[in-house]
């Protein structure tokens, strides 16, 4: 919806609210005409229902507003003397339009100073939830949002089975564009689908009616180079990558596909370039933080010798590369393949036992058709790609033939146009064009772990409305394969409660958030001790 269809939306809530509610206004003693006024109408309900005025606050914030009107609609039936069981069902289970009911056809009275208290132990305990929900939904989507890492892209840097908090504030928390959701979940509803898939819509938390334009609150930092970013997958609305031209589209709103985590290489104004597996910015070789570790797949000839298992440790080989049989795998060469750093391919070259080692990367020049812009014209592939122009907002672009291979799903996608090309002319939204103006900031963003990484080598630009945020705490981290109570013997206690960006090995502070938390229970107690004695 657009703000227009928005703005009239909400007049019709407002003539609604005030059919349903202005002879209730009189009945507490305030005028008609009140119910009509739009915020101020929610001002006084709140005076009516004796509840605080910053609840109006909740009443505008989408998907938490969505939590707080059965709320609101409860609380205005009690208010007016039906607060029995059957009369919370009705108002929920009519959308409050039970609200009607109670406004023309029963004689309802005013409670004044009605009591706030639950009149049972049950209903304390679902008050008590609601609002646990309704907060933890507020810091959910606009200030801290829980992840998990899920693949191995950015393997040694941060490991699969990482859950981490990511920071909706640093660069702008997004208004969500599905304002009917349900809340402090993403794409799917629990156990009714793990993926998205575009034939059955039984398992999506969503529905398409009533969506928000994209908007963004202010930040309080911009992405730099080398930040970790979570983001909404570019691609996750096709069946193929953009390479098939065959695949077919479908619809999934931006706030709502899967979330990746990269680092951001590049940034908007950046030319970039992978040679040899290396990044290069603008002619530099990329310098990465102390914490980033980029691996690169290595065969290693030992003439068939196998490593110790005590290399296991000292060479950072992980686990998935060694055999059910405790033996490092090899391939048909009898070369085992690694995934290393060049700090450790150099200290593993240095065993006696190893005959030589190879980094493998793709040459220069060689085509990948699986790689961003797909096209033979550019023979790049992951190890030997670009240079390439990382658009910025208010970027003049000349459309041609070499051009358009980089922006057309820019224009058509991104920034939402009706664009078209027929006899190698450009049209957008019917009128003929020779040049487009970007218009939003766009980034590039990798994995670490650089040839085992789907990343923008394999889609190309994330556009700035699809950064989700930037992670900032690791709270737990542990095995993803292990089960039962497996689980908990293996959790990393030295990953706890570390910071994610920085220099240096990572700190736990688990010690200080325990010793805090034992504090915090300790002068509850002391407080309530004294309350009770006095």
């Amino acid at each position: 919806m657009t703000f227009t269809e928005w703005f009239l939306f909400f007049l019709a809530i407002q003539v609604v609210h005030f059919l349903a509610t202005w002879k209730l206004y009189i009945k507490a003693e305030r005028k008609a005409w009140e119910a009509i006024i739009p915020i101020y109408n929610a001002i006084i309900l709140m005076k009516i229902i004796n509840r605080p005025k910053w609840w109006v606050i909740l009443l505008f914030i989408p998907i938490v507003n969505l939590l707080m009107f059965p709320v609101i609609w409860i609380e205005t039936c009690r208010s007016f003397g039906h607060n029995k069981r059957p009369d919370t069902i009705l108002a929920v289970a009519t959308l409050g339009f039970y609200i009607f009911y109670i406004n023309y056809v029963s004689q309802p009275n005013y409670v004044v100073d009605r009591s706030l208290n639950p009149r049972s132990a049950l209903g304390e305990w679902i008050s008590s939830i609601a609002f646990a929900i309704i907060a933890a939904t507020l810091v959910h989507t606009y200030f801290m949002q829980p992840y998990t890492i899920p693949t191995s892209s950015l393997e040694k840097t941060l490991y699969v089975g990482d859950f981490l908090f990511v920071s909706k504030f640093h660069y702008g928390a997004r208004v969500p564009m599905t304002t009917v959701s349900a809340p402090m979940v993403h794409d799917t509803l629990p156990f009714l689908g793990k993926s998205y898939v575009s034939d059955s819509k039984d398992q999506e938390s969503w529905l398409n009616k009533l969506s928000l334009p994209y908007m963004r609150l202010p930040g309080i930092q911009k992405i730099k180079r080398n930040d970790i970013v979570v983001f909404s997958w570019p691609a996750d609305s096709l069946k193929t990558m953009w390479g098939d031209n065959s695949g077919k589209f479908t619809y999934k709103p931006i706030d709502k596909r899967t979330n990746y985590v990269k680092r951001c290489v590049g940034i908007a104004g950046d030319s970039l370039e992978v040679r040899n597996g290396y990044v290069f910015i603008n002619g530099k070789r990329t310098v990465l933080p102390g914490r980033a570790k980029t691996q690169y797949i290595f065969s290693v000839n030992t003439g068939g010798q196998q490593f110790s298992r005590g290399a296991l440790k000292r060479y950072n080989i992980r686990e998935a590369s060694w055999g059910r049989d405790g033996r490092l795998s090899t391939n048909s060469k009898g070369e085992f393949i690694l995934n290393l750093t060049d700090d450790e391919a150099a200290l593993i070259a240095k065993n006696p036992i190893v005959k030589s080692i190879t980094k493998n990367l793709e040459p220069k020049g060689t085509f990948d058709p699986s790689v961003f812009p797909h096209n033979p014209n550019y023979k790049w592939n992951n190890d030997n790609f670009g240079p390439i122009y990382i658009p910025k907002k208010g970027d003049k672009i000349e459309l041609n033939e070499k051009s358009i291979v980089f922006y057309e799903q820019i224009i058509r996608r991104y920034e939402h146009n009706n664009f078209t090309i027929a006899n190698d002319k450009y049209y957008l939204n019917g009128k003929e064009i020779t040049s487009y103006t970007i218009k939003q900031d766009y980034y590039w963003m990798m994995g670490d772990n650089r040839q085992m990484s789907l990343d923008a080598r394999s889609w190309g630009y994330v556009p700035f409305d699809h950064v989700v945020g930037k992670p900032v705490f690791i709270w737990l981290s542990w095995d993803p394969n292990a089960k039962g109570f497996a689980k908990f013997s293996s959790i990393k206690w030295d990953r706890m409660f570390t910071t994610v960006g920085g220099d240096g090995e990572p700190r736990s502070y688990f010690k200080l958030f325990i010793i805090a938390l034992l504090g915090y229970f300790m002068i509850n107690y002391f407080r309530k001790k004294k309350k009770t004695t006095k």
